[in-house]
């Protein structure tokens, strides 16, 4: 009886096995770039051993650099009304730091290949020591403004600089197909995770160190010292890169047609320019910027900031893992459009509401699905365009949600200075909903060959 009832176990998963081999063949599915090989990594992430210890150094790089991001984005604009600067003018700052960023990412994602991408990521997190150290030692307002475009901040709490499209091209290189989504989709999660720590550790040391007596000048200054340390240890994780993540032979590329893309070009532009007005209407209400309009508005210690964002970036991040899901039943384009359309709403409603609990609680409600189309953006990104195509892609998508984001703060600042402090909010919330309508209208039909 027994070993009938094992002949039976065996035959039975052997069923199993060809009946998922038959479903296979029968949609057509791929792994290589899938949302399903996104799901399968939340269900057994251990998986992912085995990949090369350049892997390990990169996700430690984005975990350096966005608690960094993130521990700085709750005190930027503050520190920059407190050394004297009135609202239009932080919008002003904050803008020539995003443009300062896009202007080195375009700079260098075009000579990484050539140069050495580990050199560049290096001279990247150079440029954080110096902004750091200029912010923490001078209230001159011409010389932050010079640290702001040159160095590397971001008032996002999110990515900045050329990091994230260089780190994304090595990823690529790195992993094989079938794991490559995957990988990219951890590689979000920890960001996230790091950047809510980040900006959780921000908001109690401020409140510390103005606890222990010192001026809220001073407390700023030892956290952009802070700042600039990261970015030392930051330098370190990326000099033990190995050649691993350097394009083997840079001077044999074809030809390209638009920074490097050939037969995507098109597509490529048309993405790049819907990601521009989604960017734009994200740096209308940048982190750092709500964290002042919440200080404005309601009176909110940095603590207490510190605390709500922390709170945010985590539900950002565990949405990535519901994305995947969702992705996987609905499919790409469908969860990057119609999970961002409930986020815009609670943007809407942010500024309606009459107290601090209130106005946090729609923060939070737009937080958890806000960044859901993040790790399946890239997912399409790097499944629609050819293999040789994904460096390219990736820097000119990032290019100009970099630009285009750099001209929210000035609107913001503008509308702040004007006393229409609800009026970010408005425009931001109906410019992404129209944001993702047009995505889902123009692209609906082009989809990854996994979906096919």
């Amino acid at each position: 009886m027994l070993g009938y009832w094992r002949g039976s176990e065996e035959e039975g998963q052997i069923k199993n096995q060809q009946a998922k081999i038959n479903r296979r063949k029968l949609t057509g599915l791929k792994t290589e770039d899938s949302a399903l090989s996104l799901e399968s990594a939340i269900r057994n992430p251990q998986s992912a051993i085995g990949l090369p210890p350049d892997v390990g150094l990169l996700f430690a790089s984005r975990i350096v650099r966005l608690f960094a991001y993130g521990f700085l984005s709750i005190i930027l604009a503050l520190h920059l009304a407190v050394v004297g600067m009135s609202e239009r003018q932080i919008g002003v700052v904050l803008t020539l730091t995003l443009v300062g960023d896009a202007a080195l990412s375009l700079l260098v994602t075009q000579i990484a290949d050539r140069v050495g991408r580990r050199r560049m990521l290096i001279a990247s997190a150079s440029l954080m020591i110096f902004a750091g150290v200029t912010f923490a030692l001078t209230r001159d307002t011409w010389l932050l403004i010079v640290a702001a475009f040159i160095g590397t901040l971001s008032p996002t709490g999110h990515e900045a600089g050329p990091f994230l499209p260089l780190e994304q091209a090595a990823l690529a290189q790195l992993t094989p197909g079938t794991q490559r989504t995957r990988v990219f989709a951890w590689y979000n999660l920890v960001g996230s995770f790091a950047a809510a720590i980040g900006a959780w550790s921000g908001g109690m040391v401020v409140t510390t160190l103005q606890q222990t007596g010192l001026t809220p000048l001073n407390s700023y200054h030892i956290m952009f010292a802070s700042y600039a340390g990261c970015g030392l240890l930051l330098g370190v994780v990326l000099s033990f890169l190995s050649s691993r993540i350097e394009v083997a032979s840079p001077d044999l590329q074809g030809p390209s047609r638009f920074f490097g893309l050939h037969r995507s070009w098109k597509v490529i532009r048309n993405l790049s320019i819907l990601f521009a007005v989604d960017s734009f209407a994200g740096a209308l209400v940048l982190q750092s910027l709500l964290a002042y309009w919440f200080h404005a508005r309601f009176g909110v210690a940095p603590a207490t900031l510190g605390q709500l964002f922390f709170g945010a970036n985590i539900l950002a991040g565990c949405s990535a893992l519901v994305a995947v899901r969702v992705a996987a039943r609905i499919g790409l384009i469908n969860t990057m459009a119609f999970t961002h359309l409930p986020a815009n709403v609670f943007l809407l409603l942010t500024p309606l509401m009459p107290t601090f609990p209130l106005a946090a609680a729609m923060l939070l409600f737009r937080y958890s699905t806000a960044q859901m189309d993040v790790p399946t953006r890239q997912a399409y990104l790097m499944a629609i365009v050819a293999p040789d195509e994904r460096s390219a892609a990736a820097g000119v998508t990032a290019l100009a949600r970099t630009m285009a984001s750099a001209f929210g703060p000035v609107v913001t600042g503008v509308l702040f200075g004007a006393s229409l402090m609800n009026m970010p909010f408005f425009l931001a919330g109906s410019i992404k909903i129209i944001y993702d309508l047009a995505l889902y209208w123009n692209f609906r039909d082009i989809k990854p060959p996994e979906e096919e």
